[in-house]
């Protein structure tokens, strides 16, 4: 029996994800996909935009959700059983495609593939990471990159990078193709920036592509056929280069998310620029949810990196489900002061 190809999709919180599944969703030339979601936070907005789409190749039915934390650090418990109840239907998927959450570590989800009864049927056609182009320009993961890099020429013991960085370059790391979306927002000078940042940042080097939007076909994502899980040994993270030979759980208590409710919204536009301060003003590392727009029957989208936010409407409400607000707000544990942004943000409702 021909294995069925997966690909993981992993990228830093806001790289826009959803966006390029649900893009690849819409154009699968008539493969019929599996999705397996793993969300962050209690509010499942990414698999609610998917469930949105009503694109053919992938139904409800296909969309499976893993929020009980991160798939990395879950992968027994949740991923392993969730493949093979996958694997037991009678009619099996063309293609799985797994979305991680913006917190995983790729290797040890890849290294699953090779669990007794998993390896014999699916084989990971490729690890594809999605980098936000614009925030990777401005910084975003280091306080300040060229001071950094001056510390190390001086002193080679010195190691200041922050978590944030390490997990980006981990999952640089395990990637068989890299994207570089949201390159529209950059000059020809800032992408030959990101590139070379993100080239310097791994050993191996990665085939690199730019996206806008999320926009790619299908046939330039899926069909890599690389079969990662042989060789993920040699894609090391930080983690586990550190604990190297030793046993250990890695967790990712830096972050945290909580959940804001507001009620239906008078004037969307005028929420989402208010919004922006609040973002700058508390470092809100990822915000995104649903909104109830007065006098407007469908749903409001609204996905926020940084203070950049995106907003659409992506379907009507229906009449089963509770209207309103519902925003995920994430962020470092240490910076964050929950009680203040939900004071500031309901203020704006």
């Amino acid at each position: 029996m021909q294995k069925i190809p997966a690909t993981v999709i992993t990228g830093f919180l806001g790289a826009g994800k959803t966006t390029m599944i649900r893009n690849m969703l819409m154009n699968a030339n008539g493969k019929k996909i599996a999705l397996i979601i793993n969300e962050f936070g209690d509010l499942g907005v990414d698999g609610d935009v998917l469930k949105g789409c009503g694109a053919e190749a992938c139904t409800e039915d296909d969309i499976i959700e893993l929020n009980n934390g991160c798939i990395c650090c879950t992968v027994a418990d949740d991923f392993i059983p969730t493949m093979e109840k996958l694997l037991a239907r009678k009619v099996r998927p063309d293609h799985i495609i797994i979305e991680t959450s913006g917190l995983a570590l790729p290797q040890p989800l890849v290294a699953a593939f090779n669990w007794p009864g998993i390896k014999t049927a699916v084989t990971v056609d490729g690890v594809v990471t999605v980098v936000d182009s614009a925030a990777v320009a401005a910084g975003r993961f280091a306080d300040d990159h060229d001071a950094l890099d001056a510390q190390r020429v001086e002193d080679q013991g010195l190691d200041h990078e922050s978590p944030i960085e390490e997990l980006f370059e981990d999952q640089l790391t395990a990637a068989d193709l890299i994207v570089l979306n949201k390159a529209d927002l950059l000059d020809a000078a800032g992408l030959q920036s990101v590139r070379d940042i993100v080239s310097n940042a791994i050993s191996r080097k990665p085939r690199m592509i730019e996206a806008r939007n999320g926009d790619l076909p299908a046939s330039v994502l899926l069909g890599l056929g690389v079969g990662t899980e042989d060789h993920i040994d040699l894609r090391k993270s930080h983690h586990e280069l550190e604990h190297e030979g030793a046993p250990h759980d890695h967790d990712h208590d830096e972050f945290e998310s909580f959940i804001v409710e507001l009620g239906a919204l008078d004037d969307a536009n005028a929420f989402v620029d208010a919004l922006k301060p609040v973002i700058d003003r508390h470092d809100i590392l990822r915000l995104k949810g649903f909104a109830e727009v007065k006098g407007k029957p469908m749903r409001l989208v609204i996905q926020a990196v940084g203070s950049r936010i995106d907003t659409y409407f992506d379907r009507p409400w229906t009449a089963s489900e509770k209207r309103g607000t519902r925003l995920v707000v994430i962020g470092l544990h240490d910076e964050m002061d929950d009680e203040a942004i939900m004071r500031d943000i309901k203020a704006l409702g």
